[in-house]
């Protein structure tokens, strides 16, 4: 059995959940003392939500680190598996009769432990008498901090939980890290879903032109990606920024919609991944909306693509991911300096803290099932990084093997974060001011790919126009 969305799509095999259970009961037992024969694990699934108070559910998308363990699609169920034998158990909502006339064909037990290929599938009102039955010292469930949202996963709960012996602290911690290397097969989903999103990025390069709306872009990305791809939901709100709106990192929200005609002469800044059984892509390309670069544009464009290129090439196990942040602002500085737009030395730069003037977020982050992965700051790593243009960093772990990391440098002109330098004596004596002031209301750029650290180096899942020959060539075959 596997996930698939069709005969063209990628089918995701039930033995990745399998395997993946596996790896983290081992991790668990290696990682807790004395832990007992028969001791469990509990994660509870995601559950339907209605849209304020309407009969209106949002669409549903489980929780990720259910997803890991077991690859369930469906809302209100339960998993568990045995820590020693790892013999899983999934529970899963007893529903009426009459549901079958609006939702189909109701699955039997036996159905879903067909599905999804667990060793026992019972109801989630039976899940006390059942682990009662296995009488299990102790139920390791999920509570812990994630350290990008600072919200906290919720702790499975069931009526009668209360009986047993349930331990809320180590599980986090261990499968939080589990999640931050990825298996051969996950690899594999991860490589499909950005394809499936790099070509959706070029279909979009080819589309765009003057006279378009930003939301056309972001229409063309979205069909492409589930009409072929299979892909139903995206990661993340597709950021889809043009002129002075490729400034705004997180573009593309309720107050700021994709909504601007596209000009001559903007610089595009257009951010969108697709999503796969769970799995993300995060690609951003940039490019001019006329398809072939100004001298400015392609000034600022060859100075983040510089940065990109130096991160590649450097990006191995062992390396820090704060010294790739650091050589990818160097590197853009440098360029700047070039350009005309910098004057000064670029280490003093770097001390003033000018790198998070014109690059006011982390180089990059981990990815897998979730855009911004888990594992960037648990208990064992590196700190979060203080120095001025480094605080935004989503992690300061060395690289692994395994890790799948975004390089995502980019430059903007912010008015509020240049008109602040301007006014510090600092960094004002690094900007010239009537290079500057050419460049109010440009915007950014952004170059975003996903990329697997490998044994002896690096692999870009991304396949997109990169240099500014290859942009200005894709676009004008269109």
């Amino acid at each position: 059995m596997a996930f698939q969305m069709g005969p063209q799509t990628h089918a995701i095999p039930m033995e990745m959940y399998r395997e993946n259970r596996e790896r983290v009961m081992k991790a668990l037992k290696t990682a807790t003392k004395g832990l007992k024969e028969g001791s469990m694990v509990l994660l509870q699934g995601g559950q339907d939500k209605s849209l304020y108070d309407t009969d209106v559910d949002y669409v549903f998308r489980q929780e990720s680190y259910f997803t890991y363990l077991f690859g369930v699609t469906e809302p209100g169920c339960y998993g568990c598996v045995d820590v020693s034998s790892c013999r899983s158990f999934l529970f899963v909502p007893r529903l009426p009769e009459e549901y079958a006339v609006w939702m189909g064909r109701l699955l039997t037990k036996e159905d879903f432990r067909a599905k999804y290929k667990v060793d026992e599938v019972h109801y989630a009102d039976e899940i006390n008498n059942v682990i009662a039955s296995r009488n299990p010292p102790v139920i390791y469930v999920l509570k812990g901090k994630n350290s990008d949202s600072q919200l906290i996963a919720q702790p499975a709960d069931f009526e009668g939980i209360d009986k047993f012996t349930v331990d809320y602290d180590a599980l986090f911690p261990v499968i939080a890290e589990c999640r931050v290397t990825k298996s051969p097969k996950e690899i594999e989903v991860l490589r499909y879903v950005c394809k499936v999103s790099s070509d959706a990025h070029k279909k979009v390069m080819r589309y765009v032109k003057a006279g378009v709306s930003e939301f056309e872009a972001e229409a063309v990305f979205l069909e492409h990606s589930y009409r072929v791809g299979g892909c139903r939901h995206v990661s993340y709100t597709c950021i889809c920024g043009s002129g002075d709106n490729s400034a705004i990192l997180h573009y593309g929200h309720a107050g700021a919609p994709n909504d601007k005609v596209l000009r001559d002469g903007d610089m595009c800044l257009f951010d969108m991944g697709a999503n796969y059984g769970g799995y993300a892509a995060d690609i951003t390309c940039s490019f001019p909306a006329s398809g072939r670069f100004t001298a400015d544009q392609k000034m600022v464009y060859e100075a983040v693509l510089a940065a990109r290129n130096a991160v590649i090439a450097a990006a191995r196990p062992g390396v820090s991911w704060v010294e790739m942040h650091r050589l990818a602002n160097k590197t853009m500085l440098q360029q700047l300096v070039l350009g005309g737009v910098l004057k000064g030395d670029v280490e003093e730069m770097m001390r003033a803290g000018m790198n998070g003037v014109f690059q006011p977020h982390g180089l990059g982050h981990l990815i897998g099932l979730d855009v911004h992965d888990v594992g960037g700051y648990l208990e064992h790593c590196p700190p979060r990084p203080t120095e001025p243009g480094f605080k935004s960093l989503r992690f300061a772990r060395p690289l692994q093997a395994g890790m799948y990391v975004t390089v995502e440098p980019g430059c903007y002109f912010i008015d509020i974060l240049l008109d602040r330098a301007l006014k510090d004596p600092q960094q004002s004596r690094f900007l010239v001011p009537e290079v500057l002031a050419r460049f109010r209301g440009f915007g950014g750029v952004r170059i975003e790919d996903d990329v697997l650290i490998t044994e002896n180096g690096c692999e870009n899942f991304t396949v997109v126009p990169r240099t500014v020959a290859e942009i200005e060539a894709w676009m004008s075959s269109k």
